[in-house]
This record gives C-alpha cells, structure tokens and sequence, in this order.
C-alpha cells in the first residue's frame, strides 16, 4: 500500500462511521392513554422496549404508582415496597431515567409484582428505544428473564403523571398496542434477517434456538397460504483500495463486493469469513429455488438439519455436507448452485447485491444494521426473540377477524367465549353459538352451520334453517350428525373415540364437529391429528450482534497510513489483526456503551 492509500483510508472510515452512526433507526411506538384523572384525559406516544415481551395487538389498562424512594429503580424493592393498593388494575411503575441500564430497572419492576413499566425521559428530546446492554453486563442473566412490556416515556408526559400521583391521585393509563404491528389484510409478510454463522457465543444459539422452536409455526403458516416469509443476509463491502489485503482476501468473496466476519474472530485458524458469506448465499438460494416450486417452508427444514450436521461450531462444516443437507430435502442441487453463481468471479451476484439494498430502510422500516432482526409488516420487531412471542406479534398483523386458527392456541387464546358465552347470541337446544374467539378479542357474528348461514346482529338473534333441503336428499345426515336423514343426531366424537386421540390431546364436543386442544402450548395439527411444538419458553435475547468488516479492516489502516509504508511493511499485519479484534468486541451498530456516541444515533440507548 502506497502512502496515498494510506492517506485516503482515514478518510473513508470517517465516510462509513458518519453513515452508520446516522443510520436510518425507526423507533417503533405504542400509546398510552390517560384515563384518569379527568383534567390529565389525552393520548401519548412511547418507545417500545428492545426486551421482555410487548403485548402486539392487544392493551392493558392499570394504575400508575411511582416510589417517593429509588425513583430510578436502579436497586430491587423489598417485598414491603410501598405500592400497596386497593386498586383492581394491574399495577404499571413508573420510573426516572438516570443511573443503570433500561433493562436492569424494568426487572427490578417485574420482581416487585408489577404488570408494565414507564421509563420518564431526563431530558427533552425525540423518544428512543430503550436497548439491552451485551450479556457480559448482565451477569445476573436478568434480560433473558424479562417477560414483561415497557416503554420510554417523553420528559413532559412524565412529569405530568408524577405531579398528579404527588397529589395523592389515583392515574388510570391504558398501554395499547393494537396499532403498533400493521394489519391491513388477510396475510402477514415477515422476513428475518440471519446469519448462517453458528460460532458467535450465546447471541447465535438463542437465534438458532428460536429457528428450531418456530419451525412448525412457521411452516403451517406458510403451507396455509396465510403468511409470505423472506429470509435475508447482512454482508458488507471491501474498500476497492484493500482488495488485495489479507484481510479482505479472507473474509469475502467476488473481489471483495461481499464480506462477513471472521467466524471465531481469529484470523489464523478455523473458518474464514467469506465461508459465512458463502452459506449465507446457499440458504438464500434454498429459499428462491424452494420457493419457485412452492415449498417455500423448506428453507426451516434446511436451516435446522445445517445446524445440526454441518456445524462450524463443532468444525463439521464443509461446502460437501451442505449439499447433502440439499439432497435430502429432494431439492434439485443444481439450480441452487446456478443461483449462487461464481463465488470467485470478479462481478456483481445479483442475490446478494439485492440483499445489500434491501438493507436500506424504506417507508415505515427503518435501516437493518444489527442481528438478528425481525421484519413484520414493514415493522421491525421489539422484544424478546422466542417463539410465542413472535406468534402473537404476526397473529397482530391479520386484519381483524381473519387471524388463523393457530393464533387460536395455547397462550394466545381469548377464550372470550368461554365466559356467558361472550355476550353473544347462543342456542343453547343446539348449542350454536354467535361467539367467536379471535386473537384481538371475542366478535359476535350470527355463524355458518353445514353450509348454511344464519343471519342476525349477532347479539340478540340469528335466524337459519340448521338443516337444508340438500342435506336430506337421499336420506343422508350431514358430516358430524348421525339419523336417518329426516331426524339427525349430533355426533359426540369425543365421547365415541372418533377424534383426538394423540398423546396430550383433550377433546370437546361441538354442534356437528368437535374441537381438540393440546397441553400447554403444543399446537394440534388435525390432519395428522398429533400435537407440535415445544411448551418451554426458551430466552430469546434480542442482544445485538452486527459485525462491521468495513470497520474491522479500516481501523488498522488507520494507524498504518499515518506511520506510512515502512509502518506497514513491518507491522501492519499483526497491527491490524489485533485492531480488528478490539474494535469488533467495542463497537456494535445500536449496541454501544459510550454515552457519547447516543445522541448521534437518533433512536436506540441502553445506558442512562
């Protein structure tokens, strides 16, 4: 390298730091409405935490308390805290910004029984999303802990609750988030940005864990026409003066256009990362080439089996075992490598120069500059990264009504209908009922029974012919009844052994059907009539993990162009490889630590 180059490179990492600190960030919001008291009655705006787990497509009314002692909530309550009440509302705390971190004050707040927490912003400025520190800051593991929604808060807003709960008022506050997840039609389009690199620690078995644990939920989805799933792919650039580097040789491929990290973060033994980059390119392809015979579903197949065969954690990763993984999925191996093109080439791949576009953010979305990150909507995703949470937030994205019945199960069930029979219409010599659970709530809508529809407003009345005409031709009872065609029985299939009959099923007779629910929050599939899925909550911390190869080969420039060429000659490779490690274990794209660097990032803060 030339002292020209050398030169030039401090001001190209100047370029791309300027352009990530001012990345497009998109605080995603809920509302809070003040119910009381009267003359406090208004709408507000808040920031939804990057943990624990927002209600999406749901709401929560409670009462707010705010401790006359450790109003930072940077310390535990005793269990004699001072926030008894007689109030029948569950309990929201609300908290002063300032002295720990966001995350560290809301399960101070979960430990002490409360239902949400409000963080008041210090300061007057636009509002920011409360983040998570890196788990070697959470020695007690407490992030992955969190279950409970929070929100930041604007300064203003704050201190008029404070001044009222002052007063010896009781604050009424409803938390909604029915808004906050999109849901104009019948299908959900949600995309999760990944890594095929297993060998980052703890932050890449919680996403692994979440790909296994959502598979069949994201299968039945998809099968059933209800959602379109993208996967996508963070690479990043070599600087065309560093091409020839070491560097940039061993961490991308086509000349540099595509890069990843190194896998151990160690350049001089294991994986390399231009080997990320290219399994990165394959699952791409199994998705486009599974999706053009439809069966998109398979790339879940062929994430988990990588996984679990071709390891780069366990050193068992090889481009021969991934193409075994392809064979046994029957998807046809040569299209794939046709997608994939010229890893060597000195030319663009469409697949991937797409990927770095869609990186940009547009419309409502903004940029995606950390791992993983989940899309719904158009809307990033807040919150833990575990499979039921996920479930309700794309169950959030249907427009009312029309949610699948797999947003019906385990714990995202109203069961609305359970109770007086939701306020509905209800015959209760057939037991047809108007009531019908949906994952916002019970509607009462007059049902459609063996093909025919009653009609009615759903409340008081609904009028039809239970049996038509065509039903008793010939004598015959309609499906789920049993007679001689002109007197027709109902079916109690459950009580004659003619469904639910898997391990962990229960099963409840319906008018002319039945209904089969599985333990705790397995999901019954009735064509194979078998329970799926796992009822453990695995602790998906959305912690960020965005590694920055631009960065890790810049920052060694750095020094060395300002030594120039003799500097490089002599020292630049061993310099550069510990510089690259030191500034991948201290910067972080939203996941940094220096409050300096916060109020340029317009949009995500973990430290007060």
């Amino acid at each position: 390298m030339g002292i020209l180059e050398g030169l030039v490179a401090p001001l190209l990492l100047l370029n791309l730091l300027i352009s990530s600190v001012y990345g497009r960030f998109v605080v995603e919001k809920s509302s809070i409405s003040v119910i009381s008291p009267e003359d406090l009655r208004s709408k507000h705006d808040s920031a939804i935490g990057n943990f624990g787990i927002p209600d999406y497509g749901g709401s929560m009314i409670g009462s707010v308390f705010y401790p006359e002692n450790g109003s930072t909530g940077c310390h535990s309550f005793d269990d004699n805290n001072p926030f008894k009440s007689n109030s029948s509302h569950p309990r929201i705390l609300l908290l002063d910004r300032g002295e720990c971190y966001f995350a560290l004050k809301v399960w101070n707040g979960e430990q002490a029984k409360f239902a949400a927490v409000l963080v008041a912003d210090n300061i007057d400025e636009p509002l920011i999303t409360m983040d998570s520190p890196k788990e070697n800051i959470d020695l007690e593991g407490y992030i992955e802990k969190i279950r409970i929604p929070s929100a930041l808060v604007d300064q203003s807003f704050g201190e008029s609750l404070k001044k009222a709960l002052q007063k010896g008022e009781e604050v009424v506050i409803k938390l909604d988030w029915t808004e906050s997840m999109p849901h104009p039609d019948e299908r959900v389009e949600y995309e999760l940005w990944t890594n095929s690199n297993d060998e980052c620690g703890i932050r890449c078995d919680e996403q692994m864990n979440f790909i296994k644990n959502f598979k069949g939920n994201a299968q039945i989805l998809e099968k059933g026409g209800y959602t379109q799933f993208i996967p996508h792919y963070i690479t990043w650039y070599c600087p065309e003066a560093f091409i020839l580097s070491k560097q940039c040789k061993s961490q991308c491929i086509n000349y540099g256009r595509y890069c990843a990290p190194d896998p151990e973060q160690d350049f001089g033994e294991g994986y390399e990362g231009k080997d990320v980059v290219v399994e990165n390119l394959r699952q791409l392809c199994v998705h486009r080439v599974a999706n053009e015979s439809n069966r998109s579903w398979v790339w879940w197949d062929f994430v988990t089996d990588f996984h679990i065969r071709c390891s780069m954690n366990e050193k068992k990763y090889s481009k021969e075992c991934a193409e075994e993984v392809v064979k046994s999925l029957d998807l046809p191996i040569e299209k794939i490598k046709k997608c994939m093109g010229d890893p060597e080439a000195d030319l663009e791949n469409q697949v991937l120069k797409t990927e770095q576009e869609l990186q940009v953010g547009r419309g409502s979305r903004g940029d995606v500059t950390i791992l993983p990150t989940l899309v719904i909507n158009n809307v990033q995703y807040r919150g833990k990264l575990e499979r039921v949470s996920v479930l309700k937030a794309i169950c959030a994205g249907f427009k009312e009504t029309t949610d699948p019945s797999i947003c019906l199960n385990g714990g995202l069930e109203t069961n609305e209908c359970l109770e007086r029979n939701g306020g509905c219409w209800l015959d209760s010599r057939s037991n047809i009922s108007a009531c019908k659970d949906t994952f916002r709530g019970r509607v009462c809508e007059c049902p459609v029974v063996n093909g025919v529809q009653y009609r009615g407003d759903g409340y008081t009345s609904c009028e039809g012919t239970p049996f038509p005409e065509s039903a008793l031709t010939g004598c015959h009872c309609p499906r789920g009844f049993h007679g001689d065609g002109h007197k027709c029985e109902d079916i109690n299939e459950c009580k004659e052994h003619l469904a639910c009959q898997c391990d962990g099923c229960t099963c409840r007779n319906t008018w002319g059907g039945y209904d089969c629910k599985c333990k705790r929050d397995h999901l019954y599939i009735m064509e194979q009539d078998t329970c799926i899925g796992k009822a453990a909550h695995f602790s998906e911390n959305t912690s960020k993990f965005g590694w920055f190869l631009t960065f890790l080969v810049l920052a060694g420039v750095v020094g060395a162009g300002i030594a120039g060429y003799i500097f490089y000659k002599y020292r630049f490779r061993s310099y550069m490889d510990s510089e690259i490690m030191a500034i991948m274990s201290q910067y972080m794209p939203l996941d940094n630590e220096h409050n300096e660097v916060q109020p340029l990032r317009q949009g995500s803060s973990k430290q007060e």
